[in-house]
């Protein structure tokens, strides 16, 4: 019997091995395919069949080192190609908006860095590539602060209410903090800023507008300050306010009559007696125009506060300051008998308790307050309260920074 030996060609099919032979092959060629793409791209080894590997993604900070000072703008550089995106961020999460330059080699931020802040840098490239970098700021030698009048408590105030600015140290840099002060109206009202000193003695700048404002008018107030030297100290912070003109009322204290009309919407209202300050010396009253500052009811007032030796110390109602010096309108009983006939007071104006009561309830924080004739012992200066409205148009313009 002669056996018949079995070929390889015969031999039985093991079920299955015909697909995972061609699945094999297939992912060679897709390996292949892959590695192919790759060679040579970004994040390549290269090798020397394909394009060169791309270089890292490279930038540069202009404020860099141990001791980095704020006070000027955070500029991204790229070694190689074109910037896509930037964005530098705080440590509190605030980010520096800017801007790319025309040849997409530069980022700039609008603001300055700020003292004593921690930064990160992201940007990325037209090639899709990124980089970050970090830096911090020094903390300012010294910080300038604040006061903005009118502030939170007074949302509504009258037609004469300027915006006063008074900061805690000297401001040499006034052009670059001017720049930085911005007011925007509901109706577009003109204004202009104005520096001199504050009664305290202390740089002060306020916003006034051309003419008296509008009533109903939104007015709003940014100051970004943040980053900025003024030349005594840095500001760390931003600050704003929002206020609204109320009704328009105007009073006219009369020397000569002794009286004090009110005007609302250009009628008046009322005419109250008065008694201001007694003529001739330290007691006369001011005169001008002023703006009623603050109403502070019932106070102490001592004529030793404001020079006047031991001539008073009471107790008054119905306060209302006009001048830091001490001027106010308020209630005096005690001068009865004076009220539309004699000046007789230490330069307050001065009613009885029924009108100063009614006129205290009525009156705004911003209401334009005049006092004219004969007697007075003239204007106080411009930081004593709010003296801008003495001035005119043409010579308030000239005590801005920017454009005096």
């Amino acid at each position: 019997m002669i056996r018949t030996r079995r070929t390889a060609s015969s031999r039985r099919q093991v079920p299955g091995a015909r697909g995972r032979s061609a699945a094999l092959a297939a992912t060679a060629l897709l390996a292949a395919a892959a590695l192919t793409a790759c060679s040579g791209g970004s994040g390549g080894t290269g090798d020397g069949k394909g394009e060169k590997k791309k270089p890292e993604m490279a930038i540069s900070v202009n404020l860099t080192g141990d001791q980095v000072k704020a006070g000027e703008p955070v500029k991204v550089t790229l070694a190689d190609g074109k910037l896509a995106q930037v964005k530098v961020t705080d440590g509190k999460g605030g980010e520096l908006a800017g801007q790319i330059s025309q040849d997409g080699k530069s980022w700039t931020s609008e603001r300055n860095a700020s003292p004593g802040q921690d930064y990160k840098v992201e940007a990325q490239n037209t090639e899709s590539q990124s980089a970050t970098t970090q830096f911090k700021t020094t903390a300012a030698d010294k910080v300038n602060k604040v006061t903005i009048n009118p502030g939170k408590a007074n949302p509504v105030v009258g037609i004469a209410q300027p915006v006063s600015i008074v900061f805690d140290n000297p401001v040499k840099n006034k052009a670059e903090v001017e720049k930085q002060l911005h007011v925007t109206t509901s109706n577009n009202t003109e204004g202009s800023w104005g520096w001199f000193k504050d009664y305290s003695g202390n740089d002060r700048v306020d916003w006034r507008p051309k003419d008296y404002w509008k009533s109903g008018t939104d007015v709003k107030v940014e100051m970004k300050l943040n980053g900025i030297d003024s030349g005594g100290g840095y500001f760390v912070k931003d600050y704003n306010t929002e206020f609204k003109i109320g009704k328009d009322r105007r009073m006219t204290v009369d020397l000569d009559t002794k009286k004090m009309s009110v005007s609302e919407d250009g009628q008046v209202v009322k005419t109250i007696p008065v008694s201001a300050g007694t003529p001739g010396g330290q007691k006369a009253s001011w005169s001008g125009k002023m703006v009623l500052m603050s109403k502070e009811g019932t106070i102490r007032m001592n004529s030793e506060t404001v020079g006047l030796g031991n001539a008073y110390d009471k107790d008054v109602d119905s306060s209302m300051r006009l001048t830091w010096s001490g001027m106010y309108v308020h209630a005096a009983p005690w001068n009865n008998a004076n009220f539309g006939s004699a000046n007789t007071s230490s330069g307050c104006v001065g009613m009885s308790d029924a009108n100063a009561a009614a006129f205290y309830k009525e009156a705004q924080v911003g209401d334009l307050f005049e006092v004219v004739g004969e007697g007075s012992k003239g204007q106080a200066d411009i930081g004593n309260g709010y003296g801008e409205w003495n001035l005119s148009w043409a010579d308030w313009q000239k005590k801005s920074a920017l454009h005096g």
